[in-house]
């Protein structure tokens, strides 16, 4: 159970602002949210992501949703994306390729819910500045990881630990980060657990795509439930005019995405995903102004 409300006075008005917005939402806008679905659901099926650093520009920008209102709706969105992607992700790539990474993803997935539990309580009481600094130089030194990864090839790399035991506390620790940044900045984690396998446990692009969103599927869960039980989404206008029209699209964009990845070059996949990171890195950067 929560003690304090999720609202203060402030996000209330907010809140009221923004559901009202909602209700004159033109056809056309609700066509846009529907387009910006397809969009990062595509590149996020296609690479193996949630698209929720692509998503919370438009959110957080141009629809002008309060951060605490965004960030439970870009969950939403990228979960509905991830179960549409990954099912045919699975069935278009080699399903056996994955399994000698089920025991650090799993570890991955068990670290990242209980970073994304305790990630979701962070958000009232932290102050973020330090965080998303790091965050920052994370993402922009892995993006470049993976722009160098696709020019010259370095696999598999699977710098950690050698030993399974080892593998799987790094997976864990590895894990909880990932899960505490999703839980505090509303994204899936991806961008961070595909870099992590590839350099850390030496998987491919493909596979590491695919494993990313076995591990992001419980952590956003778990993040989306905190929220919603923290009262984030008590407006049905959010989710009739926002959520429905970008889940939709996400569907049609996940599943192209998952079809698409079994025929795209793993250097254009690593490239992709470089850009990503870093353009991630500078938006996440902009948050400290």
């Amino acid at each position: 159970m929560i003690s304090t409300p999720y609202l203060n006075s402030g996000d209330m008005k907010q809140s009221a602002t923004i559901s009202n917005g909602l209700k004159d939402a033109t056809l056309g806008r609700i066509i846009l949210s529907a387009l910006v679905g397809f969009v990062v659901g595509l590149a996020g099926g296609l690479v193996g992501l949630g698209g929720a650093e692509l998503r919370l520009p438009y959110l957080a920008g141009t629809l002008r949703l309060p951060l605490r209102t965004a960030i439970p709706v870009n969950l939403a969105v990228s979960l509905i994306t991830l179960l549409a992607a990954l099912p045919t992700r699975l069935y278009t790539l080699k399903t056996a390729s994955l399994v000698p990474y089920l025991y650090e993803s799993s570890a991955l997935a068990i670290g990242a819910v209980l970073g994304a539990y305790a990630g979701v309580s962070g958000l009232r009481r932290l102050s973020p500045v330090t965080l998303t600094r790091a965050v920052f130089a994370l993402l922009l030194a892995l993006g470049l990881v993976m722009i160098a990864e696709s020019i010259v090839s370095f696999a598999p790399l699977g710098l950690l630990p050698g030993t399974m035991v080892l593998k799987i506390i790094s997976g864990l620790v590895s894990g909880f980060a990932i899960g505490a940044i999703s839980g505090l900045l509303g994204v899936a984690g991806g961008e961070v657990i595909i870099p992590t396998l590839i350099v850390g446990f030496g998987a491919a692009i493909k596979v590491a795509g695919s494993l990313s969103q076995m591990v992001s599927i419980p952590t956003v869960l778990t993040g989306f439930v905190r929220h919603c039980r923290a009262g984030a989404l008590n407006d049905r206008q959010t989710a009739t005019r926002l959520i429905l029209p970008m889940g939709l699209g996400a569907i049609a964009g996940g599943i192209g995405g998952g079809l698409l990845a079994s025929v795209a070059p793993s250097s254009f996949l690593k490239a992709l995903l470089g850009v990503i990171l870093i353009v991630s890195s500078i938006k996440v950067r902009r948050r400290l102004h």
